[in-house]
This record gives C-alpha cells, structure tokens and sequence, in this order.
C-alpha cells in the first residue's frame, strides 16, 4: 500500500519530491501523480499526466492545444479522482496528499472526496484557511496551511512540508489501530439527525438504540451534517436511520442558509437501508443575524434563537409542498420506510403557547403526507410531541422492527 501524492510536477516539483523524500525515508511507499499541464514535469511521475488525462476522456495534446487553464484543471480533477478511485479499489492506496495553490487544491481534493471515509487525506494548501467547504465537501479531509506560497523550498515551506509528510506518515502507519477502532464488536450503525430544538427526541432514541445493542452517528442538520450523513449512507456504511430531523428541506425550499441540496432523503431510498423519517424543526428556515434576513420575507413570524441564528417559521403553503415532497422520496425508496408524524408540534418551540405554534401550518404539513404518500410507506401518526419521550421511543422501535424483517430477507 502507498500514499498517492498529488501535485503539478511543472510548477511544484521541487517540493513534491521534497515530500516524497521524506514519505520514502519512513519506509512509505509513494506514487507520485504528476496534475501539470503547461510546462514539462521537473521530476518523473509514477502516474504521469497523460494517464490522468486519458481517465478523464481527453488528452494532454488537446489540452495545451485549447489553452483553457480552467479546462485543464477541471479534466485533471475528474481524471486525478478516476485513478485514485481505482488505485484504492485495486488495494493499492493508503492514503493521498496534495500539494497546491487553487487549480492543485481544486485537483487534489477532487481524488480525496473519491475516496471513503477512513482512508487519510491532507491537503497543504494556500487556501486551507479560507472558505474550505467546496473543497471539503462531506469527506474527512485535513485541510494544511502552507503558510507561505508552495513556491521554491526554504526554512518555512520545508518545516511546513515536513509537518505535512509527518502527519501522512503517522495516519497510514496507524490503520491497524483505525480498523480496529472503526469496527467496535460489529454493532449495527445508525445514523440520526438532530437539531438543538429537537434534542431531547433525538438523545432519548439514541439512548434506546444504544441499550439495544446499535451505534449511532448524530448529524447535527446544519447542511452539511445532512450531506455527511447522506455520504455515509451512499458509502454503505449503514443499516439503519432515524431521520428525525429533517429541517434541511425547508432551508433548500425556502432559501434559508443550512440547505443541504436537493438530493437530501435520498441515500437511504437508493440503497434501500431501513429508515424512519420525521418532520423535526420543519417549522423553521434558518437565516444569520437579523440583518441577513432577505428582504423579501419582512412581514413574516420570526425568532431570534441566539444573536447569529434567526429563525423563519414556515407557512402553511411551504409546509405543504414540504410534505410532498418528503411524500415523494419516501414512496421512491428501495428498503422499509416509515414517516412518524407528531400531532402536537415539530420543535420545541412549536407547541401550544411557544412562538412558532401555528396549528394551521403544521396541518398543511400533515394533510400533504396523507395527501401524497405511497401505500407501501408506513405512515405512522402520533398524538405527541416530537420531544415527548413515548415520540422517540415509538421512533426507535419502529427501526427496530423494520431492520430485523429486512435482515431476513
């Protein structure tokens, strides 16, 4: 097994093969993948940029024939994650380091983000204490400042390279202990989405879930908490989820800022993993501080839940294509599905007597489910509040339930 160490060998070849010194001097095997395109490479790849260009469908003549720098980057990010998807499917690949400044960044975390969660990945990068997000995405990526420009080795770039060798060394050296770690005696994994105003459910069916022998991974469904939890499903990592929180979907359909896209409820449904979905905080959109607040919703009910989080609730028309729309993937999934609606409120600030309690709205929301959902969904109705304890138990065993049949099958 080897560390893939990515960079553009026609302007950071210096300091590649100053990483891959230092990898190769610690007994680690390295195959460099050269991501340049303008000039000629400065030392010789293992994974030359003709193969990275040929996995993306194109070639390194048509590139530096159109002399787009943006197409070349963008074709050496999809053929730079082709290869090491492959590379790590062929048990070839331990881990993956990158070099760059945004187009090396951009190529680097591309190949990172192809690969599962567990396997190392740290990027040294010129933007990694900036906005990371696009780069990160829902992959466990280490994010390096290089402090100073990757350009030409001295007293600061090699301390930081060093560093950076160091820390990939110490994480492939380690997988022994990761894999242990990773599997705790083979317990089933779940996962759940939470919600500061949906904790006491959440916590409530964890415990129980815990108690009868499952792991679970809470997601707090920030955006992209719910993109993570999506990716771990995808990975297949899962059997099973309490989706109790699904606030996400308003922020996506409203324009709030904590959406987390509109693929979000899918994975579970692709991969026909077991799940039991709920309406948590789908009463609120999610803005910064008041003056962020679009001006276009003046007039609308709000809650300042601390100085940098505002709260809009949701109106009767929303929370109706809300519940269509949870209606529609739900009805698509492959596995055994439930919707657990709560009568009697969706956060804890939706209840009689709290600021977002409007009957009506949460009604709209009710009537769509029964509106639009397929009979091979098990729609499950409750005369409780999300956070009552009865809510997160009926919650739990219900998964329950459904994972033990789809084991049988």
């Amino acid at each position: 097994m080897a560390v893939l160490l990515i960079g553009t060998l026609d302007t950071k070849g210096n300091e590649v093969a100053f990483v891959r010194d230092r990898l190769t001097a610690a007994a680690v095997p390295v195959l460099v993948l050269d991501a340049g395109v303008l000039g000629p490479p400065a030392i010789v790849a293992d994974v030359p940029r003709e193969r990275v260009f040929a996995a993306a469908g194109t070639t390194l003549a048509t590139l530096q024939q159109v002399g787009e720098r943006g197409q070349a980057v963008e074709a050496a990010a999809r053929g730079a994650a082709q290869l090491a998807r492959e590379l790590h499917a062929a048990g070839q690949v331990d881990g993956v380091l990158g070099l760059g400044g945004s187009a090396g960044t951009t190529i680097a975390t591309a190949a990172m983000r192809a690969l599962p969660f567990g396997v190392p990945k740290l990027m040294v990068s010129t933007l990694a204490s900036g906005q990371v997000r696009p780069y990160v995405g829902v992959r466990d990526i280490v994010m390096m400042p290089s402090v100073v420009d990757i350009s030409g080795l001295n007293r600061i770039s090699r301390t930081v390279l060093a560093n950076a060798a160091g820390a990939m060394i110490g994480m492939v050296q380690a997988a022994p202990t990761r894999l242990r770690l990773s599997t705790p005696d083979d317990k089933p994994l779940l996962t759940a989405t939470m919600f500061g105003v949906t904790t006491p459910c959440v916590e409530a069916a964890r415990k129980i879930a815990e108690a009868d022998g499952c792991e679970v991974l809470v997601f707090h469904a920030t955006g992209v908490g719910g993109l993570t939890m999506e990716s771990f499903i995808a990975d297949g990592l899962v059997s099973g989820v309490l989706d109790l929180t699904t606030t996400e979907l308003a922020d996506e359909l409203v324009g709030g800022v904590l959406s987390a896209g509109p693929d979000r409820l899918t994975a579970a449904a692709l991969r026909g993993v077991p799940q039991v979905i709920s309406l948590g905080a789908l009463d609120m959109v999610n803005f910064g501080p008041p003056e962020t607040v679009p001006e276009k919703f003046r007039g609308r009910r709000f809650y300042q839940h601390n100085p940098t989080v505002t709260l809009m609730r949701t109106t009767p028309e929303e929370n109706d294509a809300l519940g269509k729309e949870i209606a529609h993937k739900a009805s698509a999934a492959k596995g055994p599905t439930a919707v657990l609606v709560p009568l009697r409120g969706v956060s804890a600030i939706d209840a009689e007597g709290k600021p977002f309690w409007w009957p009506e709205a949460d009604a709209a929301l009710f009537q769509s489910l029964r509106n639009w959902m397929s009979p091979q969904v098990n729609l499950i109705e409750r005369d409780l509040h999300i956070n009552d304890p009865a809510f997160a138990e009926a919650a739990a065993r219900t998964l329950f339930v459904m994972m033990k049949k789809n084991s049988h099958r």
